[in-house]
């Protein structure tokens, strides 16, 4: 599978530096300027497939908060898609600014884990599990009718020993099984404990990450990925500094030694929210620029 024309794209995991605006459009819409300073930083780096900068709040109360049944961090009540859709608007003001764009999903393990139940119609996290999946994946149709390239389901609760990851990835599956656009499943921390079980899951794309965790690189060596791409985290989410282009070439380089270039999406290894806007299009300005270096070797 490809998701574009050229080898090795790149791409994001998601989140970006929150930059309010100011002055009477301000008033209506706080957080309009930081939507439209994440798209622009990521067109100006030259990302090929760009995200809505996911700066609406954190990963879990952005979509907790608009789903009934849920109450602040209780489940009060059988859990229902939202009333309307809940990121399409931000994806498509990038939509309109970039041709290629990620819908993105914090996905339904990872919710669960931020919750309470207080009800009775849930006996336990996989009942909860498996609706938060049948809301989201109503979401997951509004991205795709938006016209997203890709579609993400973010699950760092998966590397953590917390999940339970057969009903896990029977949510995620049950997202996918409703799409036609190639879905993402993004993983970060180390996979020691968890890669063959992610490995099950039906998604076209793995996201992992490298750059802090080198050792995900050997794990996966001797997987089978059956023809599945890989998103490779080749730049430091966790580190404030700012790779040079050339210690992203090599992180990339050592990716390809493992993997097909053919099969590889360039990005972070995780969102870059913590960061100053500075350092993260620092990052992804030189993510992009290493990108370039070794695709200009396999393109001669």
């Amino acid at each position: 599978m490809r998701l574009m024309s050229r080898l090795l794209p790149t791409t994001v995991v998601g989140s970006y530096p929150v930059v309010k605006g100011s002055g009477i459009f301000a008033l209506v819409d706080p957080l309009k300027h930081a939507v439209e300073t994440a798209v622009a930083d990521q067109v100006a780096a030259g990302i090929d497939i760009i995200s809505d900068g996911q700066v609406r709040g954190d990963m879990i109360r952005a979509f907790t908060s608009r789903l009934p049944g849920i109450r602040g961090s209780s489940v009060v009540g059988k859990v229902q898609p939202a009333q309307k859709p809940i990121t399409v608007s931000d994806t498509k003001y990038a939509l309109s600014r970039h041709p290629k764009v990620k819908g993105i999903l914090t996905g339904p393990s990872t919710l669960a884990h931020g919750l309470a139940i207080k009800t009775p119609f849930y006996r336990n996290k996989y009942e909860l599990i498996l609706d938060l999946a049948q809301a989201l994946a109503v979401e997951a149709a509004h991205l795709e009718s938006a016209g997203v390239t890709v579609l993400q389901i973010d699950e760092p609760i998966f590397s953590t020993g917390a999940a339970n990851i057969a009903a896990g990835l029977e949510a995620v599956n049950a997202i996918v099984t409703r799409l036609r656009v190639p879905v993402c499943l993004h993983v970060c921390g180390g996979l020691s404990e968890v890669i063959d079980d992610l490995l099950r899951a039906n998604v076209a794309i793995f996201d992992f990450e490298f750059a802090n965790n080198p050792g995900n690189l050997d794990l996966l060596s001797g997987k089978d990925l059956r023809g599945r791409m890989i998103g490779y985290g080749c730049v430091d989410s966790a580190n404030p500094v700012v790779e040079s282009a050339e210690t992203i070439r090599k992180r990339i380089e050592a990716g390809v030694d493992v993997f097909s270039p053919e099969t590889m999406l360039i990005d972070p290894d995780c969102g870059l929210r913590m960061h100053s806007r500075d350092a993260a299009l620092g990052k992804l300005k030189n993510m992009v620029a290493a990108a370039e270096l070794v695709r200009a070797e396999y393109t001669r």
